[in-house]
């Protein structure tokens, strides 16, 4: 026998009592839903840009990656796509849907100060 849950066929029914701790929702900082936005939240580094940033020798503060995920979200609120993010003398390339920095390089180390595919540059203040 075959009940739909949700819209997907499920071969079997599944047996919890109403009053099984199973079925109540947990609330406050250790629900599923709260754990799984702040992940969701979470500015991450690709592969390259986590080599970039060690190879081109950046420190980024905790008050830097303040800034930084401000700017993201600042980028976000205007719908913006792929930013570049200015922040002192580094820039950051962002892919701002999926909160993930692409490329890290030191301005004034750079050689060529040209940047494309972007649709958006944000200052981190």
């Amino acid at each position: 026998m075959t009940q739909v849950i949700n819209g997907i066929n499920v071969p079997f029914v599944p047996v919890v009592k109403p009053e099984h701790p199973v079925n109540k929702v947990t609330e406050g900082k250790n629900s599923f839903d709260s754990i799984f936005q702040s992940e969701i939240d979470k500015l991450k580094f690709s592969n390259h840009a986590s080599k970039r940033i060690e190879s081109r020798e950046l420190h980024l503060s905790n008050a830097d990656m303040d800034k930084l995920k401000n700017a993201v979200s600042r980028a976000e609120q205007k719908g913006a796509k792929d930013s570049l993010v200015m922040m002192d003398n580094k820039a950051f390339i962002v892919n701002i849907p999926n909160k993930t920095v692409i490329t890290a390089l030191d301005i004034q180390k750079s050689e060529e100060n040209i940047f494309t595919n972007i649709d958006s540059v944000v200052f981190a203040t």
